[in-house]
């Protein structure tokens, strides 16, 4: 997939011009604190809500259109944007975050490479950090991605040796065409 030709033709439908409505909810619990990366963050939604709550916010993504759209911002807070993919990240972040905020990239990448996201993930928190991901169980779209959807049993086997479950949800605030086609859960890095 190229996504920085998506962004250049307005083929982003996952870009819903706000931070993810969870992300709002979840905000007021204390789950995500200190340094928190956003992999695949494209125009900057999340990094710059997670900023304005005066975490130190990295927005990660591949596509350079989505990363000068989300520079088009004003900055609110501690936020800055790098350019790069989540599997190479690990090599310049071990263990440098204290969360991950999930929204997009997961359900974008093959189910081939998911196991490479966990290690990537798990990578760069550091022990006892947070994952706060929005999956996307049912996308709708007869298995032909992205996004990819998946199940909870996928989801169990895939962050089950280097995560432990701590919450899950399957009823969240979320945009009206998403609505019981996602499923928020918190892990902590163990």
């Amino acid at each position: 997939m190229d996504w920085n030709q998506r962004y250049e033709v307005d083929d982003t439908p996952w870009d819903q011009g706000e931070a993810h409505p969870v992300l709002l909810d979840m905000l007021t619990h204390g789950t995500l604190v200190g340094r928190v990366l956003v992999p695949g963050c494209g125009t900057g939604h999340d990094v710059r809500e997670l900023a304005r709550r005066g975490l130190e916010v990295v927005g990660l993504d591949v596509a350079p259109l989505a990363l000068e759209r989300a520079l088009s911002h004003a900055p609110v807070g501690r936020e800055t944007y790098q350019l790069g993919d989540l599997f190479h990240a690990s090599e310049h972040w071990r263990h440098h975050f204290d969360g991950v905020f999930e929204h997009t990239c997961f359900c974008a990448i093959e189910p081939a490479r998911r196991p490479d996201y966990v290690a990537a993930v798990a990578e760069v928190l550091k022990p006892g950090g947070h994952l706060l991901a929005v999956f996307f169980v049912n996308p709708d779209n007869n298995g032909q991605g992205p996004p990819f959807g998946c199940t909870a049993a996928e989801l169990d086997v895939l962050f089950g040796g280097k995560f432990r479950l701590r919450e899950e949800h399957g009823a969240i605030p979320t945009y009206p065409e998403r609505a019981g086609r996602e499923l928020l859960r918190v892990y902590q890095r163990v």
